[in-house]
């Protein structure tokens, strides 16, 4: 297959044309968005869902939540990933797979429909994780476009991913919210440096390769910004696969948890890694067969016991 977005072949950095629509659906008046959410979605490659759950949704994902933090030996040991310098949890990967409530989120018609809605097609979950970031210890992470990396280790071939981030503390100002550079989705920023085997087991704690140069971002950043998208509980965060996005460290004494969602198109299913000669395993990028994702409609907390 023609690699559309090379990246980590070249000694210098790139700014590439994005090949791929941002927003796939025709929009109508029975869409699951508003004309003006999907219009901003199209400029700048990110909008916010608020009041989709109810208090009670929002109690009961927060607890599902917890009982993964605090139960890692029920889990499978390769999801989890710590913190760089210490044992603190940091991600929680495969947990549609792991808790019965995680997975009715991702079927949650809320989530789902505006999936596929954006994507133009039906979509399944490429990976899910629980991100954590604790109070004091929690550390940063570093700029990224997520395409870049599924597509360079992943064999994702086109733009036609999404990533939605369900709030479960509330995100402020203060501890390490995530921040995006409004715009930067419509450029592909390739990397320099040859990728190393077993990538993954390094930069799921800190990112080396895969990184954008620091001139570039600053570029990317002085064209469109920088914003901080903070909110309560049970907030969506919901962005394209190439947008350009990272957080700072949190040094108050208010954790940060998120459930962290990634909806790819059924059409657009992995192949090949277009830059290394193994692929990311399992928990990291779904390469089975995909399946349309069903559906489901309904209040949460009548899906499984939290």
């Amino acid at each position: 297959m023609h690699d559309l977005y090379p990246s980590r072949h070249a000694a210098t950095p790139e700014m590439l044309e994005r090949h791929d629509a941002v927003v796939h659906g025709q929009w109508t008046g029975s869409a699951p968005i508003s004309e003006l959410q999907a219009a901003q979605f199209e400029r700048d490659g990110y909008i916010i869902l608020e009041d989709l759950f109810s208090d009670e949704e929002v109690a009961f994902l927060q607890r599902a939540a917890g009982t993964l933090l605090a139960d890692p030996a029920d889990l499978d040991a390769e999801t989890i990933v710590t913190e760089p310098r210490g044992d603190e949890i940091r991600s929680i990967f495969e947990i549609h797979r792991q808790s019965a409530v995680m997975a009715r989120l991702a079927a949650d018609a809320r989530l789902a429909d505006v999936a596929r809605f954006l994507l133009g097609d039906e979509v399944y979950i490429h990976q899910s994780r629980l991100n954590y970031k604790p109070g004091f210890r929690g550390k940063e992470f570093y700029w990224h476009s997520d395409f870049e990396t599924w597509h360079v280790e992943d064999g994702m071939p086109r733009m036609r991913a999404l990533s939605m981030s369900v709030l479960l503390a509330e995100n402020t100002p203060h501890n390490g919210p995530l921040m995006l550079i409004p715009g930067s989705h419509r450029t592909y920023l390739t990397c320099v440096g040859e990728t190393p085997d077993d990538h993954y087991l390094s930069s799921l704690k800190r990112q080396e390769y895969g990184v954008p140069d620091e001139h570039s971002l600053a570029e990317l950043a002085h064209w469109h910004g920088i914003v901080s998208p903070t909110g309560k509980p049970g907030t969506v965060i919901l962005f394209d696969c190439n947008l350009m996005h990272g957080s700072n460290g949190n040094i108050t004494p208010f954790p940060r948890t998120n459930a962290f969602l990634v909806y790819n198109a059924v059409s657009n299913r992995l192949g090949k890694p277009f830059g290394v000669d193994k692929p990311r395993p399992w928990f990291l990028a779904d390469r089975g067969e995909p399946a349309p994702l069903a559906v489901e409609s309904g209040p949460l907390i009548e899906a499984a016991p939290a």
